[in-house]
């Protein structure tokens, strides 16, 4: 009878929001997270304790920390793999801007640690690094606006994420932390190329790279120590480089044993920047092998699921992610083996580090909503939506 009077009301099959996001959600991607937070946390009972005797702390206080701090980054991660990508990208714009201003505030506000880089905010509790929080954002926002730019009448977004992208190196170079500032501009170039850059216009931007590169090699100490000592063809034994050396060979195939290794006794970065040189020791060759497969698949996967994506932003945003924790992996084992200059750098959801870990649950968590499976359309739909 009321439905005479008033009329029908059709009714709308809404899929309740826990169930569409496991349907839709990368789940091989999320366990490889898993994974490497559960050999970070394996690692961490065997790197930990000798800086904790050290600092007169309880032997796995580093690791209870590293629980801890992995715990609120996997409740990032999730909770941000839920949210739409409009969403991601209007939070990542407000926490890019607050990242770069605490970056900006650095130099009268932070502090070295003793380190002879300015990188931290001291917050009694734990430290803060927003470099690390600067990533992602800058990420989504340089996404955004090549995406624009290719739009009709659209903004000069290529120009506009050039200039912020040279901002933001530079002020990073100045910390000096070149190897944030490697990844800002890796992951700028990467979305440039992904958008249709030409590829003159990156060599010009790479030549422009290597003429900083030199200047600074000539103009910081700091740099000029790290290129020398990576160039040595004698190592010495008694280096982080040295140290991370001979642990890796000692290692094998197999390892020494767990709690058998050396290196952590010797490395005092051995929990966080040298955490593979603790694995290749006390787990061998397999373990490594292990860490490669999980990150190469993470990024891997990403960018197929990325291929199908149609739409423009959440596809660069999405490479953007992807190529930098991939990056960022490899350049933390490539300084191990001393393929690469020592630059500084995490092993994502590995090493120990609170602004590390939380920081890439956002940054995974954003690559997990932009790749979760979701409507294409058909490409006239796209087309004629573009004309409006």
């Amino acid at each position: 009878m009321t439905a005479m009077v008033h009329g029908s009301v059709p009714v709308r099959d809404v899929e309740p929001v826990l169930p569409k996001w496991w349907r839709t959600l990368d789940k091989v991607t999320v366990t490889c997270i898993l994974a490497l937070f559960g050999i970070g946390l394996l690692l961490g009972f065997a790197a930990s304790p000798p800086l904790a005797e050290k600092n007169g702390l309880d032997p796995f206080h580093y690791v209870e920390r590293q629980l801890i701090f992995g715990g609120m980054a996997l409740v990032a991660m999730f909770a941000t793999s839920m949210m739409p990508p409009q969403l991601v990208r209007r939070l990542a714009v407000l926490g890019f801007l607050a990242a770069l201003i605490a970056v900006l505030a650095l130099p009268v506000f932070g502090t070295d640690f003793g380190k002879g880089a300015v990188r931290w905010y001291r917050l009694g509790f734990a430290s803060l690094q927003p470099s690390e929080f600067l990533k992602p954002g800058f990420v989504v926002v340089t996404a955004w606006l090549l995406a624009a730019s290719q739009e009709i009448n659209g903004p000069p977004g290529r120009l506009w994420a050039f200039v912020l992208t040279g901002f933001i190196v530079v002020v990073l170079a100045l910390q000096p932390d070149f190897g944030q500032a490697s990844l800002v501009f890796f992951g700028w170039a990467v979305m440039y190329f992904v958008a249709g850059a030409p590829i003159l216009l990156l060599m010009g931007a790479l030549f422009v790279v290597m003429l900083g590169g030199t200047f600074a090699y000539h103009n910081s100490e700091h740099v000029a120590r790290r290129i020398d000592g990576f160039l040595n063809p004698e190592v010495d034994p008694t280096t982080q480089i040295g140290y991370a050396t001979n642990a890796i060979r000692e290692g094998g195939f197999f390892g020494v044993g767990l709690g058998e290794g050396e290196v952590k006794w010797s490395l005092p970065d051995a929990h966080t920047d040298f955490i593979i040189a603790v694995a290749a020791e006390e787990y061998g060759l397999v373990m490594v092998l292990v860490v490669i497969a999980l990150y190469a698949t993470i990024a891997l996967r990403s960018f197929y699921r990325l291929i199908k994506e149609r739409d423009v932003f959440i596809r660069l945003a999405g490479t953007g992610l992807a190529a930098i924790f991939a990056v960022q992996a490899l350049i933390n084992m490539g300084v191990a083996v001393r393929m690469l200059p020592s630059k500084g750098m995490t092993l994502p959801f590995v090493s120990y580090g609170g602004s590390s870990l939380i920081a890439g649950g956002i940054a995974v968590g954003m690559l997990l909503a932009f790749t979760r499976t979701r409507p294409q359309g058909q490409i006239g739909d796209i087309l004629r939506g573009h004309r409006r």
